[in-house]
Parts: structure tokens; C-alpha cells; sequence
């Protein structure tokens, strides 16, 4: 970057050292360049205008001319507030101030003309416009019919740095820029992307004439930015496999071939062939295998991790399967113990709850080799747990774990074990790209033949007994039906059943010794959980009411009914979770998001999307719109990408569009030593010497 942009701001006209300090603490604007990527987030439209006589008629915020003829106090302790007169040739109307009424009442001017921005609103019998914007009509520059708004705090409205005020700094430091901001990206890019300039985008966005201009400039910016974060993520993906080499399966092995040809317990669907391939291929050669398969609830991820554990073990390696709970981990250790019966593999299961005997017994064993493969929970990763050759590490829904969890299981190994991680939690492809952008991508797009999609309805509380109908239903025909509450305790600020109540309110409706219900939640100490759980597996309850202990880890072919209580409550994610709980056996199942009468517009959508659908990439795709990026993924990673001008949400095709031309660029110039990529390479050294090695997750 140029010495020009890192100037301090306090150096800037308006500014000063007590400004600086303000502007330093509140938004982390300290030097120029931090002010002119400090960028508007909407923009008004200035050259319309309104009447007070129109204002109770309008739907959105309007712009109005007039003078303020009276300033008043009113109110007292908490409730006091101030009122200003506004009035036009049509009419007068009040502005009033809750907050800060002391500084804004110094700084109103009587008899001047302003120019008010705000949206009117009913108090009692009254309109008026509470927290306006005023411009005096003498300081408004005629440059622009668009006015940029930035995000502002408190404390810096105090001191004048209001949105107004910092649209003031920053069209003082635009003067300033003209041929002091060098082009970083490629003249051919910008030709065949038909991108701006860099300097006039910076102009524009701040200073723009239309619309047109604002989508001119911001297109520009966050192609840059999205570029620049896909080429830091391509390199440390390129720099982590020249450091790291892997484990050579130079074979698939005599235990895979076995159990491939006379054990497994149905065809592979064309999707588990084709990962199956994918991680074959990473496995050969002596590349670090670092591979995430994504797949829908139900796609058969577990049978390809355990054939790729084969795969280790007809290699002389020893693998490992870590899952976020002990009731998921139970479930692996099972499943995989059933389908390998009769095979010359050992397989134990490490949890908190294993005795200390055993635990000797599973230590020895791993440490002499004798033990191939090793499932588990957190308790994998202690110190004391040591392989004599561990050659694979699967890990289960990965989002649970954080990354310095997962790097003490690659530091079990000289050489890096191999890592494969599966989620069931569908991903949105821009997001993959991004906070995978290190891994290989996998998906899992086929269910295995005979599952029928899972048919889904939104009910209301009126319709209780209709649904309690239905549950008697499906039970006589000799199903099982999962309940799910959000709570398990009363909460004296959220209307909402909780677990204890509904199970009184079940039993009463299901009563002895025609129905038997199970019951599930995260106070019971394991083995009462397990006891419960296995009561249902063996179909000795036909009802389960739990908690979200069972959005994964339950794998019972007859429930064939899935009631999720308070669904507003839930997630996308979540709620597709948890429907995937059902339609794992040939029977229709049924899922019922029951819900009180009053739902948000969010809440609404998330229901609307269930019902519609049983895509997971599709609903992701409407998690990633409703939620953002941050939520899904968690404020960890999400902190790290501090994007300033592109948004993950709705910017998908940038994102690709990024993504490819990183891949272009770094085929052709590895390390950037061309000189069209001089301002690229000098960008990228500066973000990846200010930012925490974030990216390698696995």
C-alpha cells in the first residue's frame, strides 16, 4: 500500500487527536485507507422530495424542506425527551429526540431552513418523526441526488461524526486521492470482468451520481476483495500440501475387498462411487488427504468413511473415528461393529463412560497395534491416548469441534494422519468455497434406493388433537413417532411447552397400558439416556418425547413420525436435522412442525422452506439468506473473514467468478511474480502477515 494511505487519520482536515482516538476505538477507522474502505451501507436519494401533508400516507422514510419554528422540553427522569416544530407550507409536524437531547438541542438553529430525512409515526392521536435526520439547507453540496448513510455509534454522533459527519471526513479525503491509489488487478481482468478502475470505484462509491455508479463501484470492490480471499485460500491450500506429505494407501486391501464384495449391505449409490473414487485417488500418491464430504441426512456418509477405514487398515494403519457426542459415538461404534462382524478387524469404542480397565485395555492395544480402529468421542484426543500407526482420522460433524480439537489428533502422528470430515449439515457452495476453500469438497447428492421423501405440514396449536389423531394412527399400524421440545425447563419470559409439561400432556392423551413412552434429555446421566434410547430402538416405547439429544445419533427404520414442538424455535439447520431422524426404513413418514399462532416473518420463512422442500442445499441456501454467514458457520471462523464489502449471502456468483479467475491466476503464476500481479502479491503478504492462521481446519 502507498504511505499516502497509511497516513494516520488525525492527519485528515476535521479530524484531529481526540476525533482520531473515537474513530480508532468505535469503528476501527485509523488511517486513511481505513476511512475510504469504511464504506456507506444504504444510500438516499435526495433529489425527491415531500410535503408534511404527505407523510402519514407514505410507507417508507421521505425527504422534506421546511424550517424548525420551536424548540421544547418535555418529559421527565427517563420519559423526558425533546420536541422541535417542523413545518412546510402544508403543515407542521413534531421531530422528537429520546437520546442525546441535550447535544442536539445545541446544535438546532431556529428560523433556518433545513432539509429533514425520516419516516413518520403515530404517538397517540399524533404524528411525528422521531429520530430525524436535519441537514441545514446552507451545507448540503449539490454534487450527487444520492446521499451515502454510514453506520455510526453513539459516541461519535456526540461529537459530531454522525453520518453526516463522517460523509463530510470522507469527502474531504476523496479530494486527496486523485492518482494515489494504484490499480491491483490486471488490465485484462478488468477488461474481460468489465470492471472499473480501483481509484474511481473508491470515488464512486462514496461520491455517487445514481444508482447505476453505486452498483458500478461496489461490483468492483467486492470482486476485488472475494479475489483476493479466494487467492489466500488457494495458497495455504498449495503451501499446506508441499509441507505436508501422506500416508501411501498403495492398496485398497484385502479387508475392503471383502467386505465390498460379500458384506456390504447394499449397492453403493452413484454418488458414493464417485467420493469413494475422489478419496482413492487422494490416498495413492502421497498426497495429505484433506477431504470433506457433505451429505444429506440419510446418504450413506458413514459406509464410505468405514471403507475408507478399510482401506487404512488393508494398509497397515490404524484409523480413528471421532464424533461430538457419546450418543452419536454409541451409534458409529454399533453400526460399524454389525456390519464388520465376522471380519479380522478389531474395533473398540473410547468415551467418558468407559471404565478405567478398559481404558488400559484400549491404550495397550493401540499402542501394540493390535487394535485397528478406534471410535470415540473428545476422549480420542487426550494425551494418553497414543497409536502405534495411525494412518486415518474421520471426524463427524466437524462444526462441533474447533481447530486446535482437530490439531491434537494430527499431532498423533510424525506424519499427519489423513483426514476426512462429514457433515450432514448441507453447506451453501459459496460458503464452502470459502470456509473450506483449504479442503476438497465431496458431496453426497443420491439417497439410497427405496427412501421415500419425508412428507412435510406446518400445524398450528388449534389443530392439536387432529395431530394426537394421527400419532394413534401411525401406532396401531405399529410405527414410532418421535416428539421433540425446544426446553426442558419452565422460562418465565418465553410462552413456549417445555419437555416436562408435554410429557404430562402425551402421557394423558397416550395413556397405559396401550401406549409406552420413552423420555430424553440432556440432564439424564448417560446410562439412563442409553436405557431410554434402547427401549425406543427395540421398539419397546412406541413414543419418544426428547430434547435435541436425538438430532443425531438415532437411527430407528420404524419411527415413521417426527413432531417438532415450538418449531419456530428451530433453525433451518436444525429442523432438517431432525427431520432426517424419519424416513429411514420404506414406509411413508411424516414430519409435523407444530407452532403458536403469532410467528415472525423469519419464522414463517424457515416453515414455509420445510415444508416445500427436503433439499438440503436448498434449504441451506435459505439459512444462509435468513441467518448469514457468521451464524452458520460460527463467529470463529466467521470473524476471520472481515469482509468489508461483500456479502457471502448474496453475492454467490462473485464468489465463483473469484474463485475461478484465483485458479486462472495461480495456474499460470504460482507466486505472483509477474508484474500485472505485482499489487496482488504486495495485498495478499499484508493479509496473511495480519491474519491467525484461520484456514487450516482439519
Amino acid at each position: 500500500m502507498t504511505p499516502f494511505l497509511k497516513t494516520p487519520i488525525e492527519y485528515l482536515k476535521g479530524v484531529g487527536p481526540q476525533r482520531a482516538e473515537l474513530l480508532r476505538s468505535e469503528i476501527g477507522v485509523a488511517t486513511y485507507e481505513d476511512l475510504l474502505y469504511y464504506f456507506p451501507f444504504r444510500y438516499v436519494d435526495r433529489s425527491q422530495f415531500h410535503k408534511i401533508s404527505d407523510l402519514p400516507f407514505l410507507e417508507s422514510s421521505a425527504q422534506i424542506k421546511g424550517r424548525i419554528v420551536q424548540v421544547l422540553d418535555a418529559g421527565a427522569g427517563r420519559g423526558k425527551k425533546l420536541i422541535a416544530k417542523f413545518q412546510d407550507e402544508t403543515g407542521v409536524i413534531d421531530l422528537v429526540w429520546f437520546q442525546g437531547a441535550k447535544w442536539i438541542k445545541s446544535q438546532l438553529k431556529i428560523g433556518e431552513e433545513y432539509q429533514l430525512y425520516g419516516r413518520a409515526k403515530l404517538y397517540g392521536s399524533a404524528w411525528h418523526v422521531p429520530h430525524p435526520e436535519l441537514i441545514l439547507i446552507s451545507e448540503i453540496t449539490q454534487h450527487s441526488g444520492l446521499q451515502p448513510i454510514y453506520s455510526t455509534t453513539e459516541k461519535l454522533s456526540s461529537k459530531g461524526l454522525h453520518s453526516r459527519g463522517i460523509e463530510k471526513l470522507t469527502a474531504q479525503l476523496i479530494k486527496l486521492i486523485s492518482a494515489k491509489i494504484p490499480e491491483s488487478l490486471p488490465e485484462q481482468l478488468l477488461q474481460s470482468k468489465h470492471l472499473i478502475a480501483k481509484e474511481k470505484a473508491l470515488f464512486l462509491v462514496h461520491k455517487p451520481l445514481d444508482f447505476a455508479q453505486v452498483q458500478q463501484a461496489r461490483n468492483r470492490l467486492k470482486f476485488e476483495e472475494l479475489l483476493l480471499l479466494q487467492l489466500e485460500l488457494l495458497l495455504r491450500k498449495h503451501i499446506g500440501m508441499q509441507k505436508q506429505k501422506g500416508f501411501i494407501f498403495s492398496e485398497v486391501g484385502d479387508a475392503f475387498n471383502i467386505f465390498y464384495n460379500e458384506y456390504l449391505p447394499f449397492p453403493l449409490t452413484g454418488a458414493q462411487k464417485r467420493v469413494l473414487k475422489e478419496i482413492r485417488q487422494d490416498v495413492l500418491h502421497g498426497k495429505h488427504m484433506n477431504r470433506l464430504i457433505q451429505g444429506d441426512v440419510g446418504s450413506g456418509k458413514t459406509l464410505v468413511a468405514l471403507l475408507t477405514m478399510l482401506m487404512a487398515a488393508g494398509n497397515g494403519y490404524q484409523a480413528a473415528l471421532i464424533a461430538p457426542t457419546e450418543i452419536l459415538a454409541n451409534q458409529h461404534y454399533e453400526t460399524i461393529a454389525s456390519l464388520l462382524e465376522g471380519l479380522p478387524i478389531s474395533i473398540r469404542l473410547l468415551t467418558g463412560s468407559v471404565k478405567k480397565k478398559q481404558r488400559i485395555e484400549i491404550h495397550e492395544s493401540l499402542e501394540n497395534g493390535s487394535l485397528n480402529f478406534l471410535i470415540g468421542t473428545h476422549a480420542l484426543m487426550e494425551e494418553t491416548v497414543r497409536f502405534s500407526n495411525l494412518g486415518l482420522v474421520v471426524i463427524d460433524e466437524q462444526h462441533r469441534f474447533g481447530v486446535a480439537q482437530r490439531a491434537k489428533m494430527r499431532a498423533k502422528n510424525s506424519t499427519e494422519p489423513h483426514i476426512l470430515v462429514m457433515t450432514a449439515t448441507p453447506i451453501p457452495r459459496t460458503l464452502a468455497m470459502t470456509f473450506y476453500g483449504d479442503l476438497d469438497v465431496s458431496v453426497i447428492d443420491e439417497l439410497p434406493p427405496g427412501r421415500k421423501p419425508v412428507t412435510t405440514v406446518h400445524r398450528y396449536e388449534s389443530h392439536r388433537l387432529r395431530v394426537f389423531g394421527f400419532i394413534k394412527e401411525e401406532v396401531q399400524k405399529g410405527r414410532q413417532v418421535y416428539v421433540v421440545y425446544p426446553l426442558i425447563q419452565e422460562s418465565e419470559t418465553l410462552d413456549f411447552n417445555n419437555l416436562m409439561s408435554g410429557f404430562e400432556a402425551i402421557s394423558r392423551a397416550f395413556p397405559l397400558p396401550d401406549y409406552k413412552i420413552s423420555m430424553v434429555h440432556g440432564k439424564l446421566k448417560p446410562e439412563e439416556k442409553d436405557f431410554e434410547m434402547q427401549r425406543f430402538v427395540k421398539g419397546e416405547t412406541q413414543i419418544m418425547v426428547a430434547t435435541t439429544v436425538i438430532e443425531v445419533g438415532v437411527n430407528v427404520p420404524n419411527a415413521s413420525v417426527m413432531i417438532i414442538e415450538s418449531a419456530e424455535r428451530f433453525g433451518l439447520s436444525q429442523l432438517h436435522q431432525l427431520r432426517g431422524r424419519v424416513g429411514r426404513g420404506a414406509e411413508q413418514s411424516f414430519c409435523i412442525l407444530m407452532t403458536g399462532d403469532k410467528l415472525s416473518k423469519d419464522s414463517l420463512k424457515r416453515l414455509e422452506t420445510m415444508v416445500s422442500t427436503n433439499d438440503g442445499f436448498e434449504i441451506a441456501e435459505v439459512d444462509l439468506q435468513l441467518r448469514g454467514p457468521g451464524d452458520i458457520m460460527g463467529t470463529q471462523q466467521s470473524g476471520a473473514l472481515n469482509l468489508k464489502i461483500a456479502d457471502l449471502a448474496k453475492d454467490g456468483e462473485l464468489v465463483s467468478e473469484a474463485r475461478e479467475e484465483a485458479r486462472r491466476i495461480l495456474t499460470v503464476d504460482p507466486s505472483l511474480n509477474a508484474n500485472e500481479h505485482g499489487m496482488l502479491r504486495i495485498m495478499l503478504s499484508e493479509v496473511l502477515r495480519n491474519k491467525p492462521d484461520w484456514g487450516k481446519i482439519a
